[in-house]
């Protein structure tokens, strides 16, 4: 934890103290004022624990040596309180840690950016399959609720609309896994659908099942958070336009 800022507060506290190099915590610790069971922020964890349960630090803070000789002395603290000063809160250090106060923002962990890029981008696919899947399978409900193979058959696209729904359920459960086969799950409806609405010449449905299928296919790839945006508007949009073509024929 060398060279690092130290937070720390007692366990009856509600606001922290600090922050502390080092160097200061070991000033503190002679005045007393630090002990082994005084609360630091573990930032790695996220959470706050004992000082005696970071081994590195009580070698540093209480050495060996100085605990027998350790002698009570008045200690001037390199820390002046300040009343105008503002408390610093745990939510003050969580958005601190995650890089979103000015003082961190250059260094935000691209990680975290990164998952939540992803989590927008899963819940858009959801979101657009659903809307799809109501579109493809709710103007032909009584062929689904025939359970004949020949009449399903015979509408190809209500089992389009069945896949969506498996896929968005799936999803929902967190199967990222199955990104790939949402990728030939958006090449597959852009060729089927497309082709019937280019041989139609209803060049209106087939901009919307082009823009819907191209959004869910990029959803699949971005991992920043501007372009998933952008791919999860374009898989809605295109997708909720085609479902309410659909249902209005």
């Amino acid at each position: 934890m060398a060279m690092q800022e130290i937070y720390i507060r007692n366990a009856t506290d509600t606001e922290a103290r600090g922050p502390y190099n080092e160097e200061q915590l070991v000033s503190l610790a002679e005045a007393g004022q630090v002990t082994a069971e005084t609360l630091i922020y573990d930032a790695a964890a996220e959470q706050w624990v004992a000082l005696g349960s970071n081994a590195d630090l009580m070698g540093i803070v209480f050495p060996e040596k100085k605990k027998l000789t350790l002698k009570a002395k008045e200690i001037k603290t390199l820390n002046k309180p300040d009343e105008q000063a503002k408390a610093i809160t745990v939510d003050d250090m969580l958005a601190a840690a995650e890089g979103r106060t000015e003082e961190t923002s250059d260094k935000r962990d691209p990680e975290i950016a990164m998952m939540r890029a992803a989590r927008i981008g899963n819940w858009s696919l959801i979101a657009a399959l659903v809307i799809a899947a109501a579109g493809a399978i709710l103007p032909n409900t009584d062929a689904l609720m025939s359970m004949d193979g020949g009449k399903i058959l015979a509408h190809p696209i209500v089992i389009l609309g069945i896949l969506d729904v498996v896929l968005s359920v799936l999803l929902g459960l967190g199967m990222v896994s199955l990104y790939p086969f949402v990728r030939f799950r958006a090449a597959l409806g852009l060729g089927f659908l497309g082709f019937i609405f280019y041989a139609q010449g209803l060049s209106l449905p087939f901009l919307c099942a082009l823009i819907g299928s191209v959004g869910v296919y990029l959803c699949t790839i971005f991992v920043t958070l501007v372009p998933v945006i952008v791919a999860g508007a374009a898989a809605v949009v295109g997708m909720g336009a085609l479902a309410w073509y659909n249902l209005a024929q």
